[in-house]
């Protein structure tokens, strides 16, 4: 099998899921991991017996193709612009940048360059998503009319090491949880059209409870609750809550709405989960998962998606119109709050293709 070179610059919490996952593609031969902090490179390297190396030494070398970008966000299109100049693909973790205008100049970058971009989520590849998709694609939902997408959680100071820029700009609800709800709608359903939307401040700090830093005090910089409404062009319409500020909800992930049945859809933070399907005038019945890579954490799926499209020159799905169109979308919820108005959203990206029409290392046979 063909492999590619990959270089991993970023070792914080989310790298430990990547290289986990990355040992489930043959196509991945990664090369080396990198980080501003050597210690923390060289304490990944030793976990998962790869090699620790400077991020100049892993953008100078001949033998990587691509740079797995998992940095933090407000260094994701910094990171993304250094890979490029180097001749180098890029894939970044969500969002793929901060704010709308400095994404759009990651993608123009890349593609006057004649390089790739990709960004997570890539779970709307997961067998479970993929399968909603192949349900809503069948037709017996009938004409889309509209959804409902819901993140609600205290917030993340419970549980994150070090959850400080999840309260700064490129942080909150929105960018940090919108790009797994939005994309897998946009996988479902199509692109989005039009964007009204308002959000909120509770708190102007927050307390730590999680370790090595419990009851520290952190500033609260962007809005952390955040409700609004999609128009889609295909002319469903759904509504969208975004939260760090609610201490529990009954709402499930996402529920997809047509004129003949409703389609309960899992947590678009995973791969898999129980999908149900109501046909009108029923009942709502479980749904068996049709399509791979459902029984685990595959966060690296969309890395290995590119990296075969690298190689046969072919399309990939967690690709850069998608993760722009998404940033477009989550940054047109503050526009809107702050205008009062209803956002056009320029982008419109190909739906991505269904996993099921590619072989991603021998396990999707068709």
């Amino acid at each position: 099998m063909d492999k590619l070179g990959i270089g991993i610059i970023g070792c914080g919490n989310i790298s430990s899921a990547y290289l986990k996952a990355m040992a489930s593609f043959p196509v991945l031969d990664i090369r080396g991991i990198a980080d501003l902090n050597r210690g923390l490179a060289e304490q990944r390297a030793g976990e998962f017996n790869l090699a620790a190396r400077g991020i100049d030494e892993l953008l100078d070398d001949p033998d990587i193709q691509l740079i797995v970008n998992l940095t933090v966000p407000k260094a994701h299109v910094e990171v993304g612009l250094q890979v490029l100049a180097k001749g180098k693909h890029t894939y970044s973790e969500k969002p793929l940048g901060v704010t709308f205008a400095e994404g759009r100049k990651l993608a123009e970058t890349a593609k006057a360059s004649g390089l790739r971009i990709g960004a997570a989520p890539d779970t709307f590849l997961g067998g479970a998503h993929q399968t909603a998709r192949s349900i809503i694609d069948t037709g017996v939902l009938g004409t889309p009319v509209g959804g409902t997408a819901t993140f609600m959680c205290p917030g993340h100071e419970r549980w994150h090491p070090n959850p400080d820029f999840y309260y700064e700009a490129g942080g909150g609800p929105m960018l940090d949880m919108g790009p797994y709800y939005i994309t897998d709608l946009v996988n479902l359903l199509g692109p989005v059209a039009k964007v009204a939307g308002f959000a909120m401040t509770p708190r102007s700090e927050r307390i730590i409870t999680s370790e090595p830093r419990n009851g520290q005090t952190i500033p609260v910089h962007i809005p952390t609750h955040v409700s609004g409404v999609m128009a889609f062009h295909n002319g469903a319409v759904v509504q969208i809550g975004m939260s760090f500020d609610v201490a529990g909800h009954k709402h499930v992930p996402l529920e997809v709405y047509g004129t003949e049945g409703t389609l309960i859809v899992p947590d678009p933070n995973h791969f898999g989960g129980d999908i149900e399907l109501l046909k009108k005038g029923g009942a709502f019945e479980p749904q068996p998962t049709t399509e791979p890579y459902a029984d685990g954490n595959y966060r690296s799926l969309g890395v290995a998606d590119m990296a075969h499209a690298i190689l046969s020159n072919r399309p990939h799905r967690a690709n850069g119109d998608l993760a722009l169109h998404v940033l477009e979308v989550m940054e047109a919820f503050g526009t809107a709050a702050e205008t009062g108005q209803t956002v056009t959203i320029t982008t419109r990206p190909e739906r991505p293709a269904p996993l099921s029409q590619s072989l991603i290392d021998g396990r999707l046979v068709r």
